[in-house]
């Protein structure tokens, strides 16, 4: 047994009585939908034609949500349908940057996620959903789809269907008949600075989509008249816990290295210092992912009511895990003076991982195509090398470490910095992309934010630093000679994660 949905925009009149009977049936409250109309526009007047899409849930049959949900409150059930338990949820909205579909939202009631769940009570019940039996039109069939002397299974076999966005492997559940193609790519779309009687708030402080460029759409094009709002998901503090993840792992990563090297002539600054820093930025980056959630009062779901398969839950092991060697490292060299290579070496392991993980957490976010870059796994560990060395060599000036010790973490800054700079400009020049991921690199490159990007997270944190610390020679004299590249590094750390976090969510889903 297999629930889906067929809506037929042929019939399809645009009236949101769905929509009504959705708010209605579960007390849906102001601003969010378990299930909208969109409408756009084409044509020239006086020669125009408005196109309306039903847009909700595709109840998935290899639901992203469900797989990324740390604590499984989204599940599948026999039927088909895909459900969720608000109990269980702790509002990490990471199921919101797995859907493709913008299909799950906050409820400002209950500060958990919720969606249509296809009113799986009615179902239940042998009833039909409520958005079915009210439609005026019957635009909306629900039933079986395995079930073949059925309705639904009947229009999907002989009709011309179509799904949203089956290039992400979703299997959705969802089929249209007669919709117009531009409201299954919402990309193609150009966003309009207000609706109808309505006014709109553009998303990402935007005023219109890109399309290749920050040009305005040709004309012509499919304009969007009317939308429900879609805000960003993850903010400042998601940036902030990449940039001071980055910190944790660099640390010891760099001491790690520098150790199985038989770099010897700073151990107070390797043995102590390192895990003192790991640890602290540790527990900052452990802390802003707690409060960065909806119900910080569950974060302890995590442990009690894991999804195993969720990168979330994993990385979350991982940060404990690491935070757990690198107290056993401090431990080691304030109480005996020496660290055993067992722990360094774990301890290095751990540092890449915890550095890389998130590379795996953004691979199961499959709505934010610019964060599935092949790149992205590289990009993590030089970016942690690069935050670990510069935060060891401020330190190194703050004891007063000799030139040796100051040139040679000056070597593995620049090290890091190259390679950060390369995967840069491959991500930018090199690397495939979809049209989204491409709109959402336009942002960063030639769209509004471009001189943040180019001028602070490429020149001044990366191209900028290189070229002081090699201009050097790497044998600069006292404090003025190293200062520079270390915090220069840093602060352009900090733009790239603050842009990389907003410019892959400005492109819409729906």
């Amino acid at each position: 047994m297999r629930y889906g949905f067929v809506i037929d925009h042929n019939r399809c009149i645009g009236c949101h009585a769905c929509t009504v009977a959705c708010k209605e049936e579960h007390n849906v409250p102001l601003g969010v939908y378990r299930t909208w109309v969109k409408y756009i526009e084409k044509g020239e007047f006086p020669d125009t034609k408005r196109y309306f899409g039903v847009l909700r849930c595709n109840h998935c049959d290899h639901a992203p949500c469900i797989e990324i949900c740390p604590t499984a409150a989204l599940f599948r059930r026999q039927d088909g349908i895909v459900d969720f338990d608000s109990e269980r949820c702790i509002g990490c909205k990471s199921c919101m940057q797995a859907c493709p579909y913008d299909a799950l939202y906050i409820d400002p009631g209950s500060q958990t996620a919720a969606k249509c769940n296809f009113c799986a009570h009615r179902v239940e019940a042998g009833l039909e959903p409520a958005c079915v039996i009210v439609c005026p039109e019957q635009a909306i069939v629900a039933g079986d789809l395995d079930d073949r002397a059925g309705k639904i299974a009947a229009i999907v076999a002989q009709e011309k269907v179509r799904v949203r966005k089956p290039e992400k492997g979703t299997a959705p559940k969802l089929f249209y008949v007669g919709i117009d193609a531009d409201l299954l790519q919402p990309a193609r779309v150009a966003a309009q600075p207000a609706f109808l009687w309505a006014e709109k708030k553009p998303a990402q402080g935007l005023r219109a989509r890109p399309s290749g460029s920050p040009a305005p759409a040709p004309a012509g094009a499919a304009r969007e008249v009317y939308d429900v709002a879609h805000p960003a998901p993850w903010g400042a503090k998601i940036a902030a816990y990449l940039w001071t993840k980055s910190i944790a792992a660099g640390a010891l990563l760099v001491a790690a290295v520098a150790l199985a090297l038989g770099f010897e002539d700073a151990k107070g600054l390797l043995h102590a210092v390192a895990p003192a820093v790991a640890l602290l930025f540790t527990a900052v980056t452990s802390l802003l992912l707690i409060f960065d959630l909806k119900r910080p009062e569950r974060f302890y779901y995590l442990l009690t009511k894991p999804n195993l398969k969720s990168w979330l839950v994993l990385g979350g092991y991982l940060l404990v895990l690491y935070g757990a060697v690198a107290s056993g490292w401090l431990l080691g060299a304030l109480m005996y003076g020496f660290v055993p290579p067992a722990v360094i070496g774990s301890a290095g392991v751990l540092a890449a991982a915890v550095a890389c993980y998130t590379a795996f957490l953004f691979r199961q976010a499959k709505g934010r195509d610019l964060w599935l870059s092949p790149l992205l796994f590289w990009h993590l560990l030089f970016q942690a090398a690069a935050a670990g060395a510069a935060v060891l060599l401020l330190c190194a000036l703050g004891l007063g470490a000799g030139p040796f010790v100051t040139a040679a973490l000056g070597k593995a800054l620049a090290f890091a910095l190259a390679g950060n700079l390369s995967l840069i400009l491959l991500e930018v020049y090199v690397a495939p992309h979809t049209e989204e991921g491409k709109q959402a690199l336009d942002l960063l490159t030639r769209g509004p934010w471009k001189k943040a990007f180019w001028i602070g997270a490429v020149g001044m944190g990366a191209a900028l630093p290189l070229a002081l610390l090699i201009g050097s020679g790497f044998a600069g004299e006292g404090i003025p000679a190293y200062l520079a590249p270390p915090v220069l590094a840093l602060a352009g750390l900090w733009i790239f994660e603050h842009l990389w976090v907003r410019a892959g969510q400005a492109v819409p889903l729906s």
